[in-house]
């Protein structure tokens, strides 16, 4: 077990971080229960495929835990449970399947005895798991995976099965209290499995027999009656009561859940005291959106999946965009994954500077378990024009743009010219985003560019810019040619803005739209990187070419071929 660094623990007690505060909550109930081991769990319906919110959840539950090993000294043992529902019915077709028929067949039955609609697995729900446990690999996450098939079968419940038995007066008079009159007429918190048809059935039970652990109940559909066992997998228990139980029966310490389950994280608390156990800690976190604003969901697969989200970028950035504002719904589409990528360099390139307080609220401490990996840093130039940098994604696409190539070799071409003796072995994560760019350019940013012409005032400044980028040396860095691209914006009055902080009218500031002008007329785009950034690694003579075709529209006739060659594709 690591030791913590003694700075490190004091900065911990004091951190605003939301991990510190939900650790807090966890090492005072460690206090009170004395219990020698926190066991934390994340629950996923295998009913569709895995979606990012499956993920969110067990990487924030990851974040909370390791935020508790720092509090504590990592002197208290800790689980991570992510534990699938794999034995619930399969009430509904998804819409993104294959073979659908296959799966309209078996409604009803447990997921882990409906057919692999892929065909890849004994079951649907089989399939499902493995989909979240390849990904929850691939990102590392330390953590137990647990079937709900197989822990019932198992007789892991059983225990915790014949005391709600037990009590069954009790569980089901919470329940009933939350039920419409029609529901809770018919209602039981067990669902006993058909013997014959296999299908989870929701029938009202006939008789309970505590001394046996049976419930006895009729088939709607023949009128058979059937007595069975609630222990060793012949039941499954209604949802909340199942939550409940597992709680219980694994002494569970911690589980966060979305906004929507707020009432329902209430009734299974209720069950729990109701049973003999106490309900976890653990918060309510905001739902993601789809583009239209619509709650994801496995069913309809709107939103991203996890593949989608790692075919343009890191799954840092994915975890970055988890750890940010839980309490807040945002929106989830392939929008968000640029600004998530550029957040995530910057927050690493910070953290080295920083001290232990603005370390611990730093998102990259909790990405990377408390050991977040050095900046891949670029180093350019000698003595005074010495300078180093991190690459960004946003600047990546527009040099994929500019430079008019989908092949990597091309573009690390502009990237060893600019910082000679980089290359993808020395930078492997710039190799990396070399590649999310190139996709993502391709897939969206291309289709979606709008180039222009300049104005008469635009052209007479893009002019002056290419005559002040011919005078600079051959090696002039980044920073002299922002400098260089301001001092033209500055003898342009439209440029001019005097209200800038530490504008006089002798060096007056540059406002936005200089930079707008640059971004729409070179790049398509309303926003781009930092022009100096650009220039320095495409270089001074064909960044100046760039802006010769610019004034001469060849930018825009050869966007308007583009996007008529895609129309008639």
């Amino acid at each position: 077990m690591p030791v913590f660094d003694p700075a490190l623990v004091d900065a911990a007690q004091r951190s605003a971080a939301w991990p510190f505060e939900e650790a807090r909550k966890l090492v005072a109930r460690i206090e009170k229960s004395g219990k020698k081991e926190v066991v934390f769990e994340t629950g996923y319906g295998p009913s569709g495929l895995p979606h990012i919110g499956t993920f969110g959840e067990v990487a924030r539950t990851s974040m909370v835990r390791h935020a508790f090993r720092v509090l504590t000294g990592n002197t208290i043992k800790t689980r991570l449970i992510a534990f699938s529902d794999d034995m619930d019915g399969l009430r509904k077709v998804p819409d993104n399947v294959p073979n659908k028929e296959l799966l309209a067949a078996n409604l009803g039955k447990p997921l882990t005895e409906v057919p692999d609609p892929f065909g890849t697995h004994d079951s649907f729900g089989r399939h499902n798991n493995a989909r979240l446990r390849a990904f929850l690999d691939q990102f590392g996450f330390d953590y137990e995976f647990k079937s709900s098939t197989d822990s019932y079968r198992a007789g892991e419940f059983d225990a915790t099965l014949l005391t709600m038995l037990a009590r069954y007066d009790a569980v089901m008079k919470i329940m009933l209290a939350t039920l419409r009159e029609e529901r809770a007429a018919t209602y039981s918190p067990f669902l006993p499995i058909h013997p014959v048809t296999r299908v989870v059935m929701q029938v009202p039970i006939d008789e309970v027999d505590v001394d046996a652990g049976t419930i006895a109940w009729a088939d709607p559909a023949t009128g058979e009656r059937f007595v069975t066992p609630v222990t060793g997998g012949h039941v499954k228990l209604q949802w909340k009561p199942d939550w409940a139980m597992r709680w219980v029966a694994l002494g569970v310490d911690y589980e966060m859940a979305g906004k929507d389950l707020i009432d329902s994280v209430k009734v299974s608390s209720q069950i729990a005291r109701a049973i003999g156990g106490t309900p976890p800690e653990g918060f309510n976190y905001e739902l993601f959106l789809d583009e239209q604003g619509q709650k994801i969901s496995k069913s309809k697969g709107n939103g991203l999946t996890i593949e989608d989200w790692l075919e343009y970028g890191p799954p840092e950035s994915l975890a970055l965009y988890m750890f940010q504002r839980p309490r807040e719904a945002k929106k989830l589409h392939f929008d968000v994954i640029p600004r998530a990528v550029d957040e995530y360099l910057q927050f690493l390139g910070g953290y080295e500077k920083q001290d232990w307080k603005n370390r611990l609220g730093n998102p990259v401490w909790h990405l990377h378990g408390g050991e977040p990996p050095e900046p891949e840093i670029i180093a350019t130039g000698e003595g005074e024009n010495a300078s180093r940098a991190q690459i960004t994604f946003g600047l990546l696409m527009n040099l994929v743009a500019v430079a008019n190539s989908e092949d990597k070799a091309v573009l690390w071409g502009f990237l060893q010219r600019y910082a000679p003796g980089i290359s993808p072995a020395t930078h492997p994560r710039l190799d990396a985003l070399v590649g999310y760019a190139i996709a993502y350019f391709r897939d969206f940013v291309k289709p979606a560019k709008h180039y222009r012409l300049a104005d008469e005032t635009e052209t007479a400044a893009f002019l002056a810019l290419d005559a002040a980028i011919a005078a600079l040396p051959a090696d002039a860095t980044a920073e002299m040619v922002q400098d260089t691209a301001l001092d033209v914006a500055r003898a342009v009055p439209r440029y001019q803005n005097l209200t800038a902080k530490n504008a006089t009218p002798e060096r007056p500031g540059v406002s936005g739209d200089w930079w707008k002008a640059i971004y729409q007329v070179l790049f398509g785009e309303e926003q781009g990187p930092r022009f100096g950034s650009f220039a320095a690694i495409y270089g001074l003579p064909n960044t100046r070419a760039l802006i010769a075709k610019a004034l001469a529209g060849g930018l825009v006739e050869e966007h308007a071929a583009f996007v008529e060659t895609r129309k008639a594709g």
